[in-house]
């Protein structure tokens, strides 16, 4: 695995590549990372994958500041993995003029997450498409944890990249049910139980749920009596009529963002 921090050295090294799979990240490995590269790995001829903690989709300096870190880490979880390429870019590699500030962003952008996160989304968008432009990749693996942000890029990747693909990854958990997360070092066993004791809930009683015979006002009472400090949102939302390549009728999630403590968790069930 050739670790590349230069720009430059990157383009050289992949001119080339005709089917490249890209794995953006934010580092902090877990076993949904890993996921996306193996996937990668099984579909292309080579597999690029990029750690860079991108400082506009942070809301708040302080949530930026304690993101984990750990490049060292990193590099030992994928080592064997037949990653090509890791590519570590600095800031002025990837935003030497600045943020683009007039980014186009999917309405849906002001749903869910991006009620309470104003510009994350664009942040996020204008990252991917300046790694885009210098990668150039067959493919970009995404995870379907953040679902709102895959559909987000889908659209922008379908009408900026035709030549991109996006693939969309499932949720890989924890052994009790919590979605992998890098944030989830953060938390104690305590509160991954609390996690836990969310996500096993709402899975057994989705279809009480979407029947209505659990209401969303009940649901937030089970959940705040597990323990959690905060919920930013519970909505259900028809994902196929966002989803244009899903070929599912009336295919819904339960979509979830909540604190325990100061720690944000999303989750789609």
């Amino acid at each position: 695995m050739k670790i590349i921090r230069s720009k430059i050295k990157l383009k050289k090294l992949i001119k080339n590549e005709k089917k490249l799979g890209f794995v953006p990240t934010m580092g902090a490995f877990h076993q949904g990372h890993i996921s996306l590269i193996k996937k990668s790995i099984k579909q292309c001829d080579k597999t690029l994958v990029s750690i860079y903690i991108n400082k506009q989709q942070f809301n708040k300096a302080s949530d930026f500041k304690k993101y984990p870190r750990n490049i060292k880490d990193d590099i030992l979880k994928i080592k064997n993995l037949k990653v090509n390429c890791l590519y570590l870019p600095t800031d002025k590699q990837i935003y030497p003029n600045g943020p683009n500030k007039k980014i186009y962003v999917s309405k849906f952008k002001t749903q869910l997450c991006g009620k309470s996160r104003p510009g994350h989304f664009e942040g996020v968008v204008d990252v991917i498409d300046r790694f885009l432009k210098i990668i150039k990749p067959k493919n970009i693996y995404l995870g379907e944890k953040d679902m709102q942000q895959f559909i987000i890029l889908e659209d922008y990747i379908k009408k900026k990249f035709k030549n991109i693909k996006t693939v969309c990854c499932k949720t890989i958990r924890e052994n009790n049910g919590l979605a992998c997360s890098s944030r989830n070092v953060l938390l104690t066993q305590n509160e991954k139980n609390i996690g836990s004791h969310v996500y096993r809930f709402i899975k057994k009683n989705k279809k009480k749920i979407l029947k209505k015979i659990i209401s969303l006002s009940s649901l937030k009472k089970n959940i705040f009596s597990f323990g959690v400090n905060k919920i930013d949102y519970i909505k259900i939302v028809k994902i196929n009529r966002i989803l244009e390549r899903s070929k599912i009728k009336n295919r819904y999630k339960i979509f979830i963002a909540y604190y325990l403590k100061s720690v944000r968790l999303i989750d789609n069930i």
